[in-house]
């Protein structure tokens, strides 16, 4: 598709949105999924102003790019600060080329390097990802590798465990032993010195694969992770509004070329939303709100849901969550502690009704 028409279809669908909601305030615009570091700048610029021009945007609003370090997409940086992004986020993964050829990147280790270095010349706010417990990765070399990325960018990073999910081709590799995993104890270990690292570089863990120094955390996953609203455009995209009483769960045309064309005949590429009942809001809010360390606010957990947290969760397991240390509860906040964090998953398929 031509960039200027998946443009268009952005800008129009935008704009159908604004009308139908509108004068919303405006905290933060997130350019991600694919590659929307190949839009053209102009592009970018032109979005940005719509949206500040249709919402009422916050003084200190963040806008983020996602970007990938090979040498074109670098090279784009400077244009895509001059249109406006204030905060860009670099796909990095890795910083060796063999754990780069394995995760299947394009960029080698020395391009994600010089990304990190020309990014922080220009951006006020930068983040990275890295994956850790990879094939064959030690703890020294994880702390060796978490250790240089820091030293270049210390404001905020986005670490997360590699997992095989199921119908890719690392989980065929896998089931062939062509590499093994750590096992549970040597993640939780990985895990711990993750944070020790991220410690000692001033960065807390304010989500479970999320760290930051004080004030750079990222305000558009806090929208997500605190249960806000948020618009979501574009191929694939998906969004939670609230209208009145309601909160919607938006959904829009996967493919973009059938996306294009409904925005075309319609000014949007919605093809869902849904209403979501009670029990619904209160399994997401507690999913998004368990994972950051400030943890879940009970009175607005009722407001945004209409339940109290005995009626959305199996009491039995909440009691023991508690008395075992997972889990802390006062008489405003449920938070999941450290130890919480490492069974996250496993706690919540089991509290959660």
């Amino acid at each position: 598709m031509p960039e200027a028409r998946f443009a268009q279809a952005l800008r129009t669908e935008l704009a159908h949105d604004a009308a139908r909601l509108g004068r919303r305030k405006l905290g933060s615009i997130f350019f991600g999924g694919g590659t929307p570091s190949l839009m053209a700048p102009e592009s970018v610029a032109a979005l940005i102003e719509d949206a500040t021009s249709l919402f009422d945007p916050l003084p200190d609003m963040e806008i983020t790019l996602e970007a990938n370090p090979t040498s074109v997409e670098a090279s784009r940086l400077s244009a895509f600060r001059q249109a406006g992004v204030n905060r860009v986020s670099l796909g990095i993964q890795a910083l060796d080329d063999a754990s780069l050829q394995f995760l299947g990147r394009q960029h080698s280790a020395r391009q994600a390097l010089a990304a990190l270095e020309t990014a922080r010349t220009l951006f006020p706010r930068i983040t990275f990802d890295l994956i850790y417990a990879r094939p064959g990765q030690s703890l020294a070399d994880w702390k060796a590798e978490l250790d240089t990325a820091l030293q270049l960018v210390a404001d905020h990073v986005s670490l997360y465990q590699l997992t095989i999910e199921p119908g890719t081709k690392f989980e065929a590799l896998y089931r062939t032993g062509a590499f093994t995993l750590p096992d549970e104890d040597q993640a939780a270990a990985l895990y711990e010195e993750t944070a020790t690292v991220t410690g000692r570089h001033g960065l807390a863990g304010y989500e479970v694969s999320n760290y930051a120094k004080p004030g750079s955390e990222s305000r558009h996953n806090l929208t997500y992770w605190r249960y806000g609203d948020y618009l979501g455009l574009g191929p694939g995209a998906h969004g939670r509004v609230t209208q009145g009483t309601d909160l919607f769960a938006t959904r829009r045309h996967r493919a973009p070329e059938p996306w294009a064309d409904l925005v075309e005949r319609t000014g949007t590429g919605q093809t869902s939303q849904e209403a979501l009942v009670p029990l619904e809001r209160a399994r997401e809010m507690l999913l998004m709100g368990l994972r950051v360390s400030e943890g879940l606010t009970l009175p607005r957990f009722e407001a945004r849901t209409g339940l109290t947290l005995e009626q959305a969760t199996d009491p039995t397991i909440l009691a023991a969550a508690i008395e075992e240390g997972y889990l802390q509860r006062s008489a405003t906040t449920l938070r999941a502690t450290p130890e919480g964090r490492l069974r996250l998953e496993a706690l919540l398929h089991a509290l959660v009704l």
